[in-house]
């Protein structure tokens, strides 16, 4: 982990309380206060489209489903730094999910300062640099820090992996495609190209933004058609009701004229 300017990081003491002394912070506290946590690794978030546009699938597609929840912070490309006093042991998940924490903006998770809370869940979605070592390596980390759950996807492979954890460690998920998060609700499946489905407990499917859109504009669409037909059911209706009433007025006069001409219409 590298960086151009190498600036300390602010400290983080308790707040003041009215009639109590200023906490002074011990010689520990002054110098973990001292350690810069980089807020980036220098790498891209992605090395191809392809992975791009997955990691804005499960970020786009978390943010929405969680939307509601005000204490879930969803995140993509984030340093998580489990604890204090080591900046080198940090990793930034292609997307995280942190329930217990608020939302809101962060140059990088520090967990000792969100209550110790570890993310529950962690994605990674696979480039062609990532190599089997790497990837163990970061299982091993997540394992190891508490992550709940971890999903791993090849977009260029179509493979799908997930983990949960029993125990201390995280195990493999069998059969992943057709399994059912327990954390998040959501179900993984596949669409006729092999592709990963992300289906929500809605039954509506992760997407990205253009298709979200798209769907949108059909919705759209389809709804300018049907208020469209009800218009015309509508004034087809009141062209209905214009004819009755026009052809109930010419009876009522040819009525009245028979009984001027003494005529009883009723017995006709």
């Amino acid at each position: 982990m590298t960086t151009e300017t190498a600036i300390p990081s602010l400290p983080f003491y308790p707040p003041l309380v009215p009639g109590q002394p200023v906490p002074v912070p011990s010689p520990t506290q002054q110098a973990l206060d001292r350690v810069f946590y980089p807020e980036t690794d220098g790498k891209p978030i992605a090395e191809n489209t392809q992975q791009f546009k997955w990691i804005e699938v499960f970020k786009g597609g978390l943010d929405a489903l969680l939307a509601e929840n005000p204490a879930v912070f969803v995140a993509a490309d984030l340093l998580w730094y489990p604890s204090e006093g080591t900046p080198h042991r940090c990793v930034a998940p292609d997307v995280m999910v942190v329930f217990g924490r608020p939302k809101g903006d962060r140059g990088s998770y520090l967990q000792w300062r969100e209550e110790g809370v570890t993310p529950q869940v962690v994605v990674e979605i696979l480039s062609p640099s990532n190599t089997p070592e790497e990837m163990e390596a970061k299982l091993g980390f997540y394992s190891r820090y508490g992550v709940q759950e971890y999903f791993e996807y090849s977009p260029s492979a179509h493979v799908f992996r997930a983990w949960t954890r029993e125990g201390e460690t995280l195990t493999p998920v069998e059969n992943a495609i057709g399994w059912t998060s327990p954390i998040l609700g959501i179900r993984f499946e596949r669409n006729a190209e092999g592709e990963l489905l992300i289906v929500r407990p809605d039954g509506r499917v992760f997407a990205t933004y253009v298709e979200l859109n798209r769907q949108r504009e059909e919705a759209d669409r389809l709804r300018l058609i049907a208020e469209e037909q009800r218009e015309a059911a509508e004034e087809q209706r009141e062209a209905a009701e214009h004819e009755r009433d026009e052809a109930r007025q010419r009876a009522e006069r040819l009525a009245a004229r028979l009984r001027e001409m003494g005529i009883d219409p009723d017995t006709l």
